[in-house]
C-alpha cells in the first residue's frame, strides 16, 4: 500500500456504529458485506466448521507461502472478505442456531444467501429474527428472488448472464471468426448484486432512523442482471429491436472500439463530434470531420463500414504509446488494452494506492506459512470518513473465541461447544 492511499487512516469509518451478521458465502453476499466492513461496520462472518466458505477452496490460483510455493488456500476468498471477523458455527445444530439468534438480537444487519426457505428450517428466517430484534435489517440474496416460478431454483452468475441476455450482447457476431455469446470475464451479476444490496441496506438504515424499524430486503441476481443491461435494455423496450453482439464496437457511438496499431492495439472512445474533429486534425485528415458521411455521430454510426477501415489504415502507422502521447493533450480519449498485470503496473493505479498489503496475525502466519495478503483497495473515497483497513481476510474460525466471549461465553463453555462440534 502506498503512502498516498487514503485508507491508511486509523479514524473510525462511516459505519463504525453498525454490527453485521454475515451468513453469506461465495461472492454476491460477501462483496456486499466487505463494502460495509470497509466503511467501518463490524462484520462477523459465519462459516461451516472444517470447510468454511466455498471460495476458500476455489483454486487455482492459490496463495503462496514465503518460499513462493502454493498453499491449500485459494486466492478467490481474499477478494471479498477483508475487514471481517470470522467464526465457525454449525447452524444445523440447535446450539448453533441459539448462538445465531443471540448474535442477531445484537446486530443491525444480517446478510444471507441461502435458498428460499432454507433458513426457515432452522428458525433463522426474517420473521423469526425480526420478532427478536425489530430493528434488524435482513438482506436475502438469491438467484431469482423470494417470489415467482423460479424462486426455489439455485442461481449462479453464469446462468444469470445467459438468462438475462448479457451473453447475447457480449462477444463477436456469429459470422466472424471467434463469434458467439461469451460471459464477462468476472462474475458481473454477483458483483453488481453485492453493490445493489449494499445500497439497499444503507437505504434501509436511513428509513430506520425515521421509523425505528428494520425490514426485509429481497435481492435477486436475475433482477440485477436485467437492470444492468442499461441502455441495451432501454433500446429494446422502446423500439422492439433486439440488440446483437458486435465485439468491441458500440451500438450508438463511432468510432468507439479497439483499433490495430503498429505494435498491437489501442482503444479509441470518441463520444462526440468535437472529439472526432480534434482526432481528424491530429491525424492530418481534417476532411473526415467535414465529410457528409461522418459529420455527426449519427452519420458515423450509419456509415461505420466506410469509417472504420479508413481509421484502421491510419492507426496501423504508429505504436500504441505514440498514439496515446499524440492524443492525450487533445482531449481525445485513447488508451492501451492492458492485461491485468499491466493494469496494476500503471502509474495512475499506483498513484491512487489501489493495491493494499495486509500482514496476517502471527498465529495465522505460523499456521498457514503466509505472511501477508494483497487486495484491491476500496474505490469509495470519502474525504471525511474514508474506508479503513483493520483486518486482512481472516483464517477459518480465526475470531471464534473472541466473538463468543463478547456474547458472554467463558473459555470452558467455548471448549464444550467445540468438543460437541458446534464450532
Amino acid at each position: 500500500m502506498t503512502a498516498e492511499n487514503p485508507q491508511t487512516t486509523t479514524q473510525p469509518g462511516a459505519l463504525s456504529h453498525l454490527k453485521v451478521l454475515d451468513l453469506s458465502r461465495v461472492l454476491a453476499g460477501p462483496w456486499c458485506t466487505q463494502m460495509l466492513a470497509d466503511l467501518g461496520a463490524d462484520v462477523i462472518k459465519v462459516e461451516r466448521p472444517g470447510a468454511g466458505d466455498d471460495t476458500r477452496h476455489w483454486g487455482p490460483p492459490f496463495l503462496k507461502d514465503a518460499q513462493g510455493k502454493d498453499t491449500d488456500q485459494a486466492s478467490y476468498f481474499t477478494a471479498c472478505n477483508r475487514n471481517k471477523r470470522a467464526i465457525t458455527l454449525d447452524i444445523a445444530l440447535p446450539e448453533g442456531q441459539a448462538l445465531i439468534r443471540q448474535m442477531a438480537a445484537q446486530s443491525d444487519i444480517l446478510v444471507e444467501n441461502f435458498k428460499v426457505g432454507g433458513l426457515a428450517h432452522y428458525g433463522l428466517d426474517y420473521a423469526s429474527l425480526q420478532a427478536l430484534n425489530p430493528r434488524l435489517i435482513y438482506c436475502s440474496i438469491t438467484g431469482f428472488g423470494q417470489t415467482g416460478p423460479y424462486a426455489e431454483r439455485a442461481g449462479y452468475d453464469l446462468m444469470i448472464q445467459a438468462m438475462s441476455g448479457m451473453m447475447s450482447i457480449t462477444g463477436r457476431p456469429d459470422e466472424v471468426p471467434g463469434g458467439g455469446p461469451l460471459r464477462v470475464g468476472v462474475a458481473l451479476t454477483d458483483l453488481f448484486t453485492g453493490v445493489y444490496a449494499c445500497s439497499a441496506i444503507l437505504a434501509a438504515i436511513e428509513v430506520r432512523h425515521r421509523t425505528g424499524a428494520g425490514q426485509h430486503i429481497d435481492m435477486a441476481l436475475l433482477d440485477v442482471g436485467m437492470a444492468i443491461l442499461g441502455n441495451q435494455a432501454a433500446g429494446f423496450l422502446n423500439t422492439g429491436q433486439v440488440p446483437q453482439r458486435q465485439g468491441n464496437s458500440h451500438p450508438s457511438l463511432a468510432p468507439y472500439q479497439d483499433f490495430p496499431t503498429l505494435d498491437g492495439a489501442m482503444l479509441l472512445a470518441i463520444g462526440n463530434d468535437g472529439q472526432f474533429a480534434r482526432f481528424c486534425q491530429a491525424v492530418e485528415r481534417p476532411e473526415w470531420a467535414a465529410d457528409p458521411r461522418f459529420a455527426s455521430n449519427t452519420l458515423r454510426v450509419k456509415h461505420r463500414a466506410a469509417l472504420i477501415p479508413a481509421l484502421e489504415a491510419v492507426t496501423r502507422t504508429r505504436r500504441t504509446a505514440q498514439w496515446i502521447a499524440l492524443l492525450e493533450d487533445k482531449a481525445v480519449p485513447c488508451g492501451p488494452i492492458n492485461d491485468i498485470g499491466q493494469a496494476f503496473a500503471d502509474e495512475q493505479v499506483n498513484a491512487r494506492g489501489l493495491v493494499v498489503n495486509q500482514p496476517l496475525a502471527l498465529a495465522v502466519c505460523a499456521q498457514s506459512a503466509i505472511k501477508s495478503i494483497a487486495t484491491v483497495a476500496s474505490p469509495l473515497r470519502l474525504t471525511a470518513t474514508p474506508p479503513v483497513l483493520r483486518r486482512p481476510p481472516p483464517a477459518l474460525g480465526e475470531h471464534t473465541d473472541e466473538v463468543l466471549a463478547e456474547l458472554g461465553l467463558d473459555a470452558a463453555a467455548i471448549a464444550a461447544l467445540r468438543a460437541r462440534r458446534v464450532l
